[in-house]
């Protein structure tokens, strides 16, 4: 396993942090897989487990506090908050009234009086960054939690955000965490700029692209995983955006078979190799997929592998764009582009 230090917080990261996304109803994974999954992460070195408030409601917290029983020292742990919680209106959110009820509800599920890294979950356009960023420094003072980050938000509020802290003289976000992949590269042209400019920590999610750098989706074959199932527009071969992935994934799969790499190590030495990265959650549901995931720990990708993934999928593009989770509102709603 790899270390990394956590952008310019002097805390030292694996280079694969443990997502668990997956544990409870959402990946059909139950805690003795859960706990098993923990053991074998932390036995290859991984120190770091993410989760989130809204991950099966609590579950995942809950599974992970368990896991971590009387080891607690030894992670960094990160969790997040701001998705809704449920139908009431103010169970979401960043605003302070919701942070600080929110993240002792976290607390408590992880059964720990901390967390190491909380992380705004979403960008909440409703509330202001002296709102939110005032709310995490006194949570910060209260020693509840050491830093806190930001999860998916467009390169312009992470600006925004680094700006609003130095001219109120507040905490500021210390991280990002981006989706990106080999198949969608759309954070290289702004975030990832933005994020090294800054010094913050990257933690990259879904490197594999919702499994479709598992090697489990390939030309001929019927698709079975398990977010095939959940989502199954995302790998309906009549679109003409999975049949541009299914093609790129074709061509990879020849790159890695020449290199003596599999997708897996492929997909996520890809991802490590970005100066601007720090770490790729990896979100397995089974002790087996752990293990495939671990294999990537020690991958480095050369130069002409890199190159040769460049010809297949270019810098800064994405191939399914309209699965981008950062798009800024204006884009989505068309009231916010008209006066």
């Amino acid at each position: 396993m790899q270390y990394r230090t956590l952008g310019r917080t002097g805390v030292q990261v694996s280079t694969l942090a443990l997502g668990a996304m997956n544990f409870g109803a959402i990946g059909r994974t139950g805690q003795d897989e859960a706990t098993a999954i923990v053991d074998a992460a932390l036995e290859a070195g991984v120190n770091v487990i993410d989760t989130a408030d809204m991950y099966g409601g609590g579950e995942s917290e809950e599974m992970v506090g368990k896991a971590i029983a009387g080891r607690r020292d030894d992670i960094v742990l990160a969790t997040k908050a701001t998705m809704p919680m449920g139908e009431e209106r103010n169970h979401r959110g960043g605003s302070r009234r919701w942070l600080v009820t929110a993240l002792e509800d976290s607390l408590r599920r992880l059964g720990v009086d901390h967390v190491d890294l909380y992380q705004m979950h979403r960008w909440d356009p409703a509330t202001s960054d002296e709102e939110t960023l005032s709310a995490l420094t006194d949570l910060q003072r209260a020693g509840k939690i050491r830093y806190f980050g930001s999860s998916t938000f467009p390169a312009y509020r992470i600006v925004q955000a680094q700006w609003a802290a130095r001219e109120l003289r507040l905490g500021r976000y210390v991280t990002e965490q981006p989706s990106y992949s080999i198949l969608q590269r759309g954070v290289e042209t702004h975030v990832l700029p933005v994020t090294e400019e800054y010094g913050l920590g990257v933690l990259v999610w879904s490197p594999l692209a919702s499994g479709w750098l598992s090697g489990a989706v390939r030309k001929g074959r019927d698709v079975t995983t398990h977010r095939s199932t959940v989502m199954p527009d995302r790998f309906d071969p009549s679109l003409p955006a999975n049949r541009t992935r299914l093609d790129a994934v074709e061509r990879l799969a020849a790159v890695a078979d020449e290199a003596g790499l599999t997708m897996i190590q492929l997909a996520l030495g890809f991802v490590t190799a970005h100066p601007g990265v720090t770490s790729a959650l990896i979100g397995p549901r089974t002790p087996d997929h752990l293990r495939a995931q671990l294999a990537a720990a020690d991958t480095m990708l050369p130069a002409d592998v890199l190159d040769a993934i460049d010809a297949i999928v270019a810098p800064g593009v994405d191939l399914a764009p309209h699965e981008k989770h950062d798009t800024p509102p204006s884009l989505l709603d068309a009231s916010l582009r008209r006066r």
